[in-house]
């Protein structure tokens, strides 16, 4: 080959070379080499451990004061997520207080000091670990969803290890102006993603969509802001997250670490948990429904069972439904009663109507239900979805007379709750039986009053001395049965 051969041939490869590149931007990008080149840019980006902290501020998701307002604002004091993607485990640990005294959620009220937990999530479960050293772990499969979200989304490495264990799809799209890479994963009825790789090869987003008992089909977005050199590569150190429209998380991050190890087993008694329903007769026709953390109250009607509370997810709600279902021969549950639209309360309402029960609800919640109701379950369908039933949804007033043969029962709207706007409670006048949720949660037997009255209960006898009801018991929707002395004895006045 002579010189001009060479030349020649050069030539066309060279041109080969740049026409390949000139017909790159219209080519779909190849997402194993987005995963590298993205993971490269993250200090230690393919690291299988990785534990993030940080401090800021956030929200109690599903907790509004009000049906349709921003989640309630909390302060993290602490916040430390650690992933193990080889395993697919999560562990997250925080310490937070309230930012707004209303609306609900298990956090202290206004000034009244922090919650702390530490919870896990792998495979299809989730759980908490035991308040005291050695305490077995407590099953929380209704924070399984939002745990796995978390593990696979809310850090740039463990999105793109996602993205490469359940192999995305990469394309192309314009955000602000901008052209990004986009990788499209889904984990099997746990969630779908999509995470946005910027030009310059950072993780700036990831959209994903999660299953959830009253929203369906979730939204969930998480920011990667204010990426700064980490010797050797770039981290964010700023993380935001909305879920469901509303913020609950914006986290000043000051620590990312390798060294942090997770194994996460799934206890055995985890594993193995699954929905108790301990029945307790209360009164001729009506049943306390307990054995977890959420009770029911089950009212015999002349032509059918009334459920006052179908909690927290598909799995308690058809548990409940199947054994208030045994209670009375030839009659079953027909109306379901929801005391409030705070998603630990409503989050069986959908597994309710999918059964076919009528919904009562308050009227600020009714319109509020139909819109979420509307909304797909198709990450992982749910009883209501696989019904194919439409729920039928009645609104209660302020105070709604069930009149009823064998018995009556009155629903009544709370006035002045801190907890809750459309807040109701059930009134058995017959037995002199109050059935309630959150404004009183009975401690253990013989507990002291508070230093200072809890303003929930407080409020709670006001709403009972305003209608004029003197309860023989309440019967609370966490916890025990009691007598009203006892919510007296808390509020001071034995």
């Amino acid at each position: 080959m002579n010189y001009q051969n060479s030349v020649h041939c050069l030539s066309l490869a060279a041109a080969g070379l740049l026409l390949a590149g000139c017909a790159t931007p219209g080519a779909p990008p190849n997402a194993a080499q987005t995963i590298q080149q993205a993971q490269q840019a993250l200090k230690a980006g393919s690291s299988t451990q990785l534990s993030i902290s940080g401090r800021g501020t956030g929200a109690t998701f599903g907790q509004a004061w009000q049906p349709g307002l921003a989640w309630p604002g909390l302060n993290y004091s602490l916040l430390k997520r650690t992933y193990n993607t080889e395993a697919g485990a999560y562990r997250e640990e925080f310490g937070r207080s309230r930012s707004e005294p209303n609306g609900g959620g298990a956090t202290p009220l206004m000034g009244q000091g922090e919650a702390r937990v530490t919870g896990f999530a792998r495979e299809t479960f989730a759980w908490n670990a035991g308040a005291a050293p050695n305490a077995p772990a407590t099953p929380a499969p209704v924070a399984q969803p939002g745990r796995i979200n978390d593990l696979w989304t809310s850090s740039p490495h463990s999105a793109l290890a996602a993205a490469k264990r359940y192999q995305a799809v990469a394309g192309t799209r314009v955000d602000a102006g901008q052209p990004v890479t986009t990788l499209n994963f889904a984990v099997p009825g746990q969630l779908k993603a999509t995470v946005v790789v910027d030009s310059r090869r950072l993780v700036t987003r990831v959209e994903s969509t999660m299953p959830h008992p009253v929203l369906g089909d979730t939204a969930v977005l998480t920011e990667f802001l204010d990426y700064a050199d980490a010797g050797g590569g770039q981290l964010p150190k700023r993380i935001r997250q909305t879920q469901g429209g509303f913020p609950v998380l914006d986290l000043v991050v000051s620590e990312y670490r390798t060294d942090d190890t997770l194994d996460a087993p799934v206890p055995d008694n985890v594993r193995s948990a699954h929905e108790n329903v301990a029945v307790q007769p209360v009164s001729p026709g009506v049943w306390f429904l307990a054995g977890g953390t959420h009770n029911s109250v089950a009212v015999e009607l002349s032509d059918q069972i009334l459920l006052i509370e179908s909690p927290l997810y598909d799995g308690r709600a058809l548990a409940v439904m199947a054994a208030a279902n045994k209670l009375v021969p030839n009659k079953t549950v027909k109306t379901v009663v929801n005391s409030h639209h705070h998603f630990d309360h409503a989050g069986g309402l959908r597994a309710a109507a999918g059964e076919g029960a009528q919904l009562i609800t308050s009227a600020m919640a009714k319109p509020y239900f139909e819109r979420l109701f509307a909304n797909p379950n198709t990450v992982a369908p749910d009883r209501l979805a696989q019904s194919g039933r439409k729920p039928t949804i009645v609104a209660a007033g302020e105070r709604t007379m069930l009149r009823d043969a064998l018995r009556p029962v009155e629903i009544h709207e709370m006035q002045g709750s801190i907890h809750a706007q459309g807040f109701l409670m059930v009134w058995l006048p017959n037995e002199k039986l109050l059935v309630q949720a959150d404004a009183y949660t009975p401690g253990p037997p013989n507990s002291p009053p508070p230093p200072a009255p809890n303003a929930n209960h407080v409020n709670l006898v006001q709403n009972l001395e305003r209608l004029g009801f003197v309860p023989d018991r309440i019967l609370p929707l966490h916890s025990r049965v009691v007598p009203y002395s006892e919510l007296l004895a808390q509020i001071g006045r034995n």
